[in-house]
């Protein structure tokens, strides 16, 4: 499947020209509340209902524009919403960081480690530990740096990461119940 994509330069230009933009970011809650797109709403990936969006009540011909950290998980969604048979779907290239660089409206909030660096950080921490368990304790353990780097080979290949989605449901990685908490959208 080819996705669609659009320049954060041609968006700011069509948000400047009062064109009417449909944006869903789908980063976690944390990382929306950490900086948005304002007129985007926060649908996490791993949450995305591409059936609803589909059969949603939608402008005939009306894009539906996907955003996310720098575009990979927005190309995931994008996928996802056209194999549902959502017509129109464009992901803009570079995600929020380039919405920033080219001068798209954003609002900030509270910082947060990003998913990224967490991936990093439990990947690189789980290496350190099953090569410390193998050298001191069984050499058995060594199969855990195995596993992770089989992982991160997998991750770099198919654009996806387990590890990834599984950190965005832990608890630091959720907003409280308060709509508020996670920002406007």
């Amino acid at each position: 499947m080819n996705t669609i994509t659009i320049s954060p330069k041609t968006l700011c230009e069509a948000v400047r020209n009062g064109q009417t933009i449909d944006l869903i970011d789908v980063r976690t809650p944390v990382e929306y509340r950490e900086v948005h797109v304002t007129f985007a709403r926060n649908v996490p990936l791993d949450r995305l209902d591409a059936t609803m969006f589909a059969n949603g009540q939608r402008k005939a011909g009306q894009p539906l524009y996907v955003v996310c950290r720098s575009g990979g998980r927005g190309n995931q969604a994008c996928e996802k919403l056209i194999a549902a048979g959502c017509p129109n779907v464009v992901n803009v290239e570079g995600g929020t960081l380039a919405c920033i660089e080219a001068g798209l409206p954003v609002a900030r909030g509270k910082k947060s480690i990003s998913l990224e660096r967490q991936v990093r950080i439990a990947a690189g921490s789980l290496v350190l530990l099953g090569s410390v368990l193998g050298w001191f304790v069984d050499p058995a353990f060594v199969a855990l740096p195995a596993v992770v780097g089989a992982g991160l080979c997998f991750s770099g290949i198919t654009d996806s990461c387990a590890m990834g989605m599984l950190l965005a449901r832990i608890p630091w990685n959720q907003c409280s119940q308060d709509p508020a908490s996670c920002g406007a959208g």
